[in-house]
């Protein structure tokens, strides 16, 4: 596992097995040096990667209008462009195995909510990113999926639940259309996904018609969701820094938000091979 927080990082890894199960170290999804190191490492220390998921994400809960432009930035960088860089320095030991990579996006590719343009944009293009690396990685084996999961609970989104504008847009994510899903749900059904080699994965199921036909089901849920006068509430109640709470956006500004984290398994998770029929 690799984080900003090596610290935090490390106590996970130990807490799921120790150095022969999981090991933590720092990482920075904004520095493709950092990734390079990092995966040499893992692979030194494991003796092969298989698996790779690209999972660092922060946000902003803020207008386009007054947002900090160097904050929409940010979230673009880490998101999306952090991203590309995990798969960069990964694609040299994942190539040798005919791995999987996986990027965790989100129903925000489908579903695009106002004051987060940063993030439903870098969401929207993860999910593009990841079509286009597996056509380009098809014929070397390699698997690429992305991953869409609805709200749960993260450090991110305790931070949208805590902010005055996201309380607003989201009603406190307690019930309805913006309902969380239990963690267990989004990790069933993301080890699911990765055990098949998906090239989708979409948390639940029962959202796979919006992910399949956005442009279908996208017009109707925003006639539900954002009703009335809630948007414009939300700005009124919106700092042009991301966050209301200076807590909040020191840890977005860091990129420690929503566990900047990526996560590699070795061989001791068994995946399947693409099939003969899945080579070109």
């Amino acid at each position: 596992m690799f984080d900003l927080n090596a610290e935090a990082c490390a106590a996970q890894a130990q807490a799921l097995g120790g150095p022969t199960v999981a090991r933590g170290r720092h990482a920075d999804v904004r520095d493709l040096a950092s990734l390079q190191t990092a995966m040499v490492e893992a692979a030194e220390h494991f003796g092969r990667i298989d698996v790779v998921i690209a999972n660092a994400g922060i946000d902003t809960m803020a207008p386009m209008a007054t947002l900090d432009p160097a904050a929409f930035e940010r979230v673009i960088d880490v998101n999306l462009t952090g991203v590309w860089r995990t798969f960069r320095a990964a694609l040299p030991y994942v190539e040798q195995q005919q791995g999987y990579l996986l990027a965790v996006s989100s129903m925000a590719a489908f579903v695009h909510s106002p004051l987060q343009a940063s993030y439903t944009a870098s969401k929207a293009g993860v999910w593009a990113l990841c079509d286009s690396v597996r056509l380009e990685l098809r014929h070397l084996g390699v698997g690429v999926g992305s991953a869409h999961p609805t709200f749960f609970t993260t450090p991110l989104m305790d931070d949208v639940v805590a902010d005055p504008a996201g309380r607003m847009l989201w009603g406190g994510n307690d019930k309805g259309l913006w309902k969380m899903v239990p963690l267990s749900t989004v990790v069933t059904g993301i080890v699911a996904g990765i055990e098949r080699r998906a090239e989708l994965i979409v948390v639940p199921k029962t959202l796979t018609p919006t992910a399949k036909a956005p442009g279908i089901f996208r017009p109707i849920i925003e006639r539900l969701g954002f009703r009335g006068a809630r948007i414009a509430q939300a700005i009124e109640l919106a700092s042009s820094t991301g966050w209301n709470d200076s807590q909040a956006l020191h840890r977005h500004d860091s990129g420690s938000a929503h566990n900047e984290l990526e996560k590699i398994t070795s061989s001791r998770t068994s995946i399947p091979k693409p099939s003969p029929r899945n080579k070109p």
